[in-house]
């Protein structure tokens, strides 16, 4: 801006000494229009006083990002942990009636030619239903080996069996031999290991380790006599109603 002003001022002093030596109107005029043409070319070429500003982004520190990076990986396995759980907790949490689905009908159970293991329960059981998640899994360890059986005590279908077995506590394990015989019976809560123990020597064909065993049951007491039934004879777990 000085410098602007500086040959501003000396083309102005330029231009009044003109007018002041010459006095004829042609030649002043012919003075003033070369100094505005000065004047014109010279302000073509403004000077900034500006520093230009660094217009390049700052790139992101090694720090940063291995901040970054390392918060990405710890979400991740986090999820990855939640969901395996997750899948996991749904696996292990068969219920009552998930059992009585894949139950082997007992008309066929004392004729494959396979031992058995048959199991009075009730929906209302809590024991049965502690027990749901093992008895499960020993299914699915044992199935090509052994038949699983569910009789639920409120379908009065079952009173021959439950009489038969004097079934006054529930769960009550009626363990078959491959000709349909009776081997042993168990009642009550019984840890996986006991009931793994006495599959295994159910189906080598030797004596339960653990025959006869007692634990916590739910009280049940069979009718003397059985409803009229008109359910379906194939039914396993339903209610009858009178």
């Amino acid at each position: 801006m000085r410098v602007t002003r500086f040959f501003t001022g000396l083309a102005e002093s330029a231009f009044c000494s003109s007018l002041v030596r010459t006095a004829n109107g042609a030649e002043k005029e012919s003075v003033k229009l070369k100094t505005e043409q000065y004047l014109i070319s010279f302000n073509k070429f403004p000077m900034s006083t500006q520093t230009p500003m660094n217009s390049t982004p700052k790139p992101e520190t090694t720090s940063g990002a291995r901040v970054r990076n390392f918060l990405i990986a710890i979400v991740a396995i986090a999820l990855s942990v939640a969901l395996v759980l997750g899948l996991k907790t749904e696996t292990t949490s068969a219920s009552l009636a998930d059992l009585d689905q894949t139950s082997i009908p007992l008309e066929v159970a004392v004729s494959n030619g396979k031992p058995s293991i048959v199991e009075f329960y009730a929906n209302w059981c809590t024991v049965c239903q502690k027990m749901a998640p093992d008895i499960a899994e020993l299914e699915q360890q044992y199935a090509d080996k052994v038949n699983f059986v569910m009789l639920n005590v409120d379908n009065t279908k079952w009173l021959p069996e439950m009489l038969k077995y004097r079934v006054d506590g529930i769960p009550h394990f009626v363990f078959l031999a491959k000709d349909g015989e009776t081997i042993a019976q168990t009642i009550g809560d019984q840890p996986h290991t006991v009931m793994a123990s006495n599959l295994d020597a159910l189906i080598a064909g030797s004596s339960l380790p653990y025959a006869q065993t007692s634990g916590q049951v739910s009280q049940f007491r069979a009718p003397v006599t059985p409803a009229n039934n008109q359910d379906d004879p194939r039914s396993h777990g339903s209610q009858v109603i009178n």
